[in-house]
């Protein structure tokens, strides 16, 4: 059942280093971030336009040092109408979500700027399966790269996913110790592929859909 936003302070509260919380938003261009300052105005305790964003060093959405703190993190994302919002407590979240559809040029993409295992393993799989392989080989990695604090620009061949598992892993990413990360992908529903990534210890996952004007 969706969430008011009144009742989001109260679930705030609840979030500590053992945990992040994930929402659900609908994303409206028009509306723009102001349904995401809203949601991290409840968890500040602040109305949604006094919630201050700068942009990092790579142009990742962040709060202006003095909300922040040493504590709250956050990351964003959108496709369509669905935007996802990561929150954490000591620990920067990296989420990334898309929309099922077809990627006529994903084993293309694959093989000009996934790492070479990851191509091969995309030309292995059926068909019918590659567009939804290809979905989750770029929502794992934009997530680390996200959590990263790095854009598209770092490069998609810097870092390896390993997909032999039952979940991606993160096999491989450059100047970084993978297994001090942690990938998780995230049920949202059946139009969307979506993918966590932290560093860090493993944490509880809370998911949660914000109530909007339909």
């Amino acid at each position: 059942m969706p969430i008011p936003l009144t009742d989001v302070p109260a679930i705030a509260a609840r979030l500590d280093d053992a945990a992040l919380h994930v929402w659900r938003l609908r994303y409206d261009p028009r509306q723009g971030r102001a349904p995401l300052r809203a949601l991290l105005g409840a968890y500040l305790g602040l109305p949604a336009d006094a919630v201050e964003l700068v942009a990092g060093s790579h142009g990742r959405p962040q709060l202006a040092g003095a909300q922040q703190g040493d504590t709250l993190d956050f990351n964003w994302t959108h496709s369509g109408d669905c935007a996802l919002v990561a929150l954490g407590r000591h620990a920067r979240p990296g989420i990334d979500v898309e929309r099922r559809r077809a990627r006529p040029r994903g084993l293309e993409i694959a093989r000009r700027y996934f790492a070479p295992g990851e191509a091969d393993w995309l030309a292995r799989q059926p068909p019918d399966r590659q567009d939804e392989a290809f979905l989750v080989l770029w929502t794992a990695k934009e997530a680390v790269l996200k959590a990263l604090g790095r854009g598209l620009a770092f490069g998609l061949h810097r870092l390896e996913i390993d997909t032999s598992g039952a979940a991606p892993r993160l096999l491989r990413l450059e100047q970084e110790d993978p297994a001090a990360w942690q990938l998780q992908p995230l049920e949202v529903d059946r139009e969307h592929v979506a993918a966590l990534a932290w560093r860090g210890t493993p944490r509880c996952i809370w998911q949660w859909v914000l109530a909007g004007d339909d």
